[in-house]
């Protein structure tokens, strides 16, 4: 194959239309603008949701609810995570690098499942169950200050 002897497939490029270039062409005058208003002249624009003065679909959906600012967000893990993993003690920085949460989240041990191993669990909240059932496997829990 020789770079040289490389040519394009008929059909797949057309030469672009040349707009304004008198009557003859069909796109003379006006250039396929119509004639006067907004859009005939150069350099227009619109803002982002502009609806030609109809009400802008983001005004006239209802607005409702209210969104707290200051929420705290939970990275929830279940009590039958820590039964799968290696090891007897677990915090923040431990859970992070297992991968099971994000860096800097706040973290919530839930009781769902099983736990039949002593672990040692610090985290930010813990929920009833949970507690009850990592003391009855042996283990203990710490509750970190957020």
């Amino acid at each position: 194959m020789n770079l040289s002897t490389l040519k394009k497939s008929p059909g797949s490029t057309k030469n672009s239309k040349r707009r304004g270039r008198g009557p003859g062409s069909g796109n003379g005058k006006t250039a396929g603008r119509g004639s006067k208003g907004q859009w005939s002249r150069a350099g227009t624009s619109q803002k982002r949701g502009f609806e030609g003065g109809q009400m802008p679909l983001h005004r006239r959906v209802p607005k409702r609810g209210f969104t707290n600012i200051f929420k705290k967000e939970y990275h929830v893990i279940n009590i039958w995570k820590f039964e799968k993993l290696e090891g007897s003690e677990f915090g923040p920085e431990e859970l992070v690098a297992l991968g099971l949460a994000r860096p800097g989240s706040q973290i919530k041990v839930l009781g769902d499942g099983e736990l039949k191993r002593a672990v040692k669990i610090r985290a930010h909240k813990f929920s009833h169950e949970a507690g009850l059932k990592i003391e009855a496997a042996g283990g203990s829990w710490e509750v970190i200050a957020s």
